[in-house]
């Protein structure tokens, strides 16, 4: 009995461990505050690990994390009845690929799309980040908001425009970043 609950802690740990940084990027566009992210992902990481048994063996167990989070996250903002407030800074935020080029132009860029998704309404973000940065698929993004493929698509085009709408945005996109 004891072999299976320490090779379960392990399995959990080894889940854990390697999907932190991606949990984490996800955590952070949702919340726009790294300390905020970190709550998020720990307070998920408890509930998962108590239903570690559960998730371990579900088809995806990502996906079943990521629904928890984006539960929690909703959870959370349901209770503050606020939208939260842009991030201060993304410093303590693990990156995947390494950044090239200009530095100072990718900081304002970066900067100046972190402050407008955190304007956004929180399907909406849900929604963008989940499909844009996540990658996801309409159905992996709509299961993992709990809500219907035409939601997703109706949130992520008004979440989009609504980010196009934004005039220093509009105009990394059409002239490629700054020069």
């Amino acid at each position: 009995m004891g072999d299976r609950k320490q090779a379960r802690d392990a399995e959990f740990q080894s889940f854990m461990v390697g999907r932190w940084p991606r949990l984490m990027r996800t955590a952070f566009l949702l919340t726009g505050e790294q300390h905020a992210a970190e709550d998020l992902v720990q307070s998920t990481l408890e509930r998962v690990f108590v239903a570690w048994r559960r998730v371990g063996s579900a088809d995806d167990p990502e996906a079943y994390v990521r629904r928890v989070m984006i539960n929690a996250h909703a959870r959370r903002h349901r209770r503050r009845l606020k939208e939260f407030l842009a991030p201060k800074d993304d410093s303590g935020l693990v990156r995947e690929v390494a950044d090239t080029g200009d530095r100072i132009a990718q900081a304002d860029d970066r900067s100046a799309l972190l402050t407008a998704l955190a304007r956004l309404p929180v399907r909406q973000r849900e929604a963008v980040v989940l499909r844009y940065w996540e990658d996801l698929t309409e159905t992996q993004t709509a299961e993992a908001m709990g809500c219907s493929v035409g939601t997703v698509k109706s949130n992520a085009a008004k979440g989009i425009a609504k980010l196009r709408a934004v005039p220093g945005l509009a105009d990394m996109v059409t002239h490629g970043g700054r020069k």
